[in-house]
């Protein structure tokens, strides 16, 4: 390393390069050894970055924030940003600091291997993520839409959201969040990627968008398990998982693995979709998992002349939750930009300026402010009749 009389030293340059952080492990690049080289030659500083692995898809955001680092020194006329690729060994060693002994697990692709002596850090007693399992009683109520909205939602707040996708047959988290990228592979450690301030994953990464996954509950419940201990998820402060619809194995596995979990359940007003919902709801007390909240989904739809619409009824999220003895949490309306930001990756919660966005904001909100969990009671849930 080249250090000349310039007024700037490399040891300012270093602690100038502390802040910096690599914006998917969000960790400072210079403790994760990203800082490879410092050269100064008079008022040109050049920095090497040592990427994680190649092709690195934040790599111009790096380049971006090292030069803005550095810059600012005294004596320093110019920034030259150069990238080289970590060695194996540097790798083993990143994930380590950030995720533990690599030598814990076995596999990074959810539909091999396993994950042995691996600790689920969200069912750990001090973790201070809340997790929220999003269920339905029936397929079709929009279970997946609350899930991705109520997450960027959330994100808008400022909170620091993650998303498991558990509907590992009906996956759809990533074409609703636009999470378009794969997640990155360190050292057999997953990095999801983030779309509107999510990180979410999902089998959706796995398999093609049309190729069905046909498991039983062995394999269901392996890549369950992957999905919270092989990725890397640093510690949120929320975590939503969206349960595929129903009572079957998936959610059992879940329970034992997030016994801290908060349930909310999402219904529709018409009557036969509130019954099939209690379902989720007598699953969840004979697992130990505590019903919080009902959100009603398509409760109304509003014409070109005004007249709201109940096509499928109405009083159905509210009677279940009062049925239930919990919060009735908020009512989404039918909407065709709803179902147009599912579509095309581009929720309406990023948008709460509009009738939908604000509704989210709103339910996210009450989450956030006037649903924080005391002491991870367990209340005893009212079933209906």
């Amino acid at each position: 390393m080249t250090v000349t009389d310039s007024q700037v030293t490399e040891a300012q340059v270093t602690e100038a390069l502390r802040p910096v952080q690599d914006p998917e492990l969000r960790r400072s690049i210079v403790d994760l050894g990203m800082v490879a080289d410092i050269a100064i030659d008079g008022g040109t500083v050049g920095v090497t970055i040592a990427l994680t692995v190649p092709g690195c898809p934040l790599k111009a955001e790096i380049q971006r924030s090292v030069s803005e680092a550095v810059a600012p020194l005294d004596g320093v006329g110019s920034v030259a940003v150069e990238f080289t690729v970590m060695t194996d060994e540097q790798r083993e060693a990143v994930r380590t600091m950030v995720h533990g002994n690599p030598a814990a697990t076995a596999g990074t692709n959810p539909t091999h291997g396993h994950s042995e002596g691996r600790e689920i850090p969200f069912g750990k007693a001090g973790s201070r993520t809340r997790v929220l399992l999003i269920a339905s009683g029936k397929g079709g109520v929009g279970k997946s839409s609350v899930t991705t909205n109520l997450a960027v939602a959330l994100a808008q707040r400022g909170r620091d959201v993650a998303v498991i996708d558990a509907d590992v047959w009906g996956f759809s988290i990533p074409r609703m969040l636009g999470a378009n990228q794969p997640p990155v592979v360190i050292d057999e450690m997953l990095i999801p990627p983030e779309a509107h301030g999510v990180r979410c994953i999902s089998m959706g990464f796995f398999a093609d968008e049309d190729q069905p996954v046909i498991w039983r509950g062995p394999m269901l419940h392996k890549a369950l398990e992957q999905f919270l201990t092989d990725v890397y998820w640093d510690e949120p402060d929320y975590l939503l998982v969206d349960l595929p619809p129903g009572t079957g194995d998936i959610s059992i596995s879940l329970a034992g693995f997030l016994p801290t979990a908060e349930m909310y359940i999402v219904t529709t007003p018409q009557p036969v979709a509130q019954k099939v919902a209690q379902r989720a709801a007598y699953m969840a007390e004979k697992v130990r998992i505590t019903v919080r909240g009902v959100i009603e989904n398509m409760s109304w739809f509003t014409g070109d002349d005004g007249t709201r619409y109940e096509l499928f009824g109405s009083g159905g999220g509210a009677e279940l939750a009062e049925q239930l003895g919990v919060r009735f949490i908020g009512q989404i309306p039918l909407i065709p930009e709803l179902r147009e930001g599912s579509d095309t990756g581009n929720p309406v919660a990023a948008h709460p300026e509009t009738e939908a966005g604000a509704l989210f904001a709103e339910m996210a909100r009450v989450l956030d402010e006037e649903m924080k969990p005391s002491k991870r009671a367990h209340p005893e849930l009212k079933l209906l009749s």
